[in-house]
């Protein structure tokens, strides 16, 4: 697999932010008295990389779209704001080999979460520089194989110079949707149906060894 644009998945791929994050769910959730107990990290593994709606809704079975909504707007409030001082966990080699993929390759970001969520993770870590653009579901209102479309419409990306990143079945069938290989990240929150799949990787600097130069 030769390519010379690498987009990424954000959740379960570069970082892991359930520790930050599951704290504020709790708050709001609590305040509201919407939860018998706490979530704990482990919790939010399955919701990883779906869409903020549809986590309320599972979690509070239930709610109706306007609770859930005005939910949302809470969290998603003070999720950015709390991310851009306590930031995520960064998967181990995450920086120097986005560092090093960045002089070779052009790098880019596609996730289903909030508007502000990227953000939030490139100030955070001053990533600001090794990406070139992103897109979100939070922004667009759009599903992520559709996300994918228009970032790389926007950008001028073909399909034979792309890949996509990530640790879901979602991230490989949006993937699959745009005509685009895949390279799955086993140490993330997913799982594929298909459990010989490759190519994989077990720690993220093994992207360097795939074939993507």
């Amino acid at each position: 697999m030769k390519t010379k644009n690498l987009i990424f998945d954000l959740d379960g791929t570069l970082w892991d932010s359930r520790a930050t994050i599951i704290k504020i769910w709790n708050e709001v959730l609590g305040k509201h008295q919407l939860i018998q107990r706490e979530l704990k990290p482990e919790d939010m593994n399955q919701y990883m990389g779906l869409l903020a709606h549809d986590i309320v809704k599972d979690i509070i079975p239930g709610i109706s779209d306007l609770q859930a909504q005005a939910l949302l707007s809470e969290i998603v409030a003070e999720e950015n704001k709390i991310l851009h001082i306590q930031g995520g966990i960064l998967y181990d080699g995450v920086e120097s080999t986005l560092k090093s993929l960045a002089s070779t390759h052009s790098l880019f970001i596609v996730s289903n979460s909030q508007d502000g969520y990227i953000e939030s993770f490139l100030e955070y870590y001053q990533f600001n520089d090794l990406f070139i653009d992103f897109e979100s579901h939070g922004r667009t209102q759009k599903t992520k194989s559709e996300n994918i479309k228009l970032l790389m419409e926007r950008n001028h990306l073909a399909i034979e110079d792309s890949v996509y990143i990530g640790d879901t079945q979602t991230d490989y069938n949006s993937a699959k949707a745009n005509g685009l290989p895949f390279v799955f990240c086993q140490y993330g929150f997913g799982e594929l149906s298909d459990s010989r799949y490759q190519p994989a990787i077990f720690k993220f600097s093994d992207l360097q060894d795939v074939g993507l130069q």
